[in-house]
């Protein structure tokens, strides 16, 4: 168990406004610099810099140098599952006003990627889709792959064996091959686990969406519109 002085440092580490919209631009998976994240963060590059610095000694956040560039991801799916946390506790004690949603804000709860898998009405919708079809079996913190869900995943080419062990003891390998995350714009759950990570892989190779340039969004292309509908029944 985290000592109480850990606890309070990833809380402070997480708590800083700066730092906190660095984080959040990180959550779409994709590596940045620290001039990026300045830009969207809305701070100078030297204070990125020493917020960024404290993020990776404190664990959050991993660094990968490439050329003369260094590029920034969150530390690991703990740490997106957490901000996610964060956020829905966030949007639940907001004063409740009427407000006007800004079109970029209707586009994060339509369909956005959380660290490595799909969120947003979208992601959630393709979870509902998976257990309605028998496709997936969920309970409050874990989840299978059922044999019809692995030959819907077979047939679209997304390999699943590589999460279990080779001595066939069924124990599965790193991270949980299904796993529900609670939606804090939707307040249910998308698919998380290796499952919702290789399913948001397939969705952006094979063009179904892509992302929205400066935001964890991602709009839903045509050819996607189609196959959502014919391939999980969603509308």
């Amino acid at each position: 168990m985290a000592s109480n002085a850990a606890f309070a440092e990833v809380a402070n580490l997480a708590g800083d406004p700066g730092r906190a919209g660095m984080l959040h631009a990180l959550m779409d998976g994709r590596a940045l610099t620290a001039t990026e994240l300045a830009r969207v963060a809305g701070i100078t590059p030297q204070t990125a810099s020493g917020h960024l610095a404290r993020l990776s000694t404190g664990g959050l956040v991993t660094v990968q140098k490439q050329g003369r560039h260094r590029y920034h991801r969150l530390a690991s799916p703990a740490v997106a599952r957490m901000l996610e946390s964060i956020m829905q506790v966030a949007a639940g004690s907001a004063p409740r006003r009427k407000a006007f949603v800004g079109p970029r804000d209707l586009a994060l709860r339509a369909a956005r990627t959380c660290y490595d898998h799909l969120a947003g009405h979208l992601g959630v919708a393709l979870a509902d889709a998976l257990v309605a079809n028998g496709q997936i079996e969920l309970t409050s913190d874990a989840g299978i792959v059922t044999g019809k869900g692995a030959a819907l995943f077979d047939r679209l080419g997304i390999e699943l064996d590589a999460t279990f062990d080779k001595k066939g003891s069924g124990k599965r390998k790193g991270r949980m091959l299904c796993r529900p995350c609670l939606d804090w714009s939707e307040r249910r759950p998308h698919l998380a686990g290796q499952v919702g990570r290789a399913l948001c892989r397939h969705c952006f190779t094979a063009g179904w969406i892509k992302h929205v340039d400066g935001t964890r969004a991602v709009s839903i292309t045509a050819k996607g519109q189609r196959n959502f509908r014919d391939v999980f029944g969603i509308r």
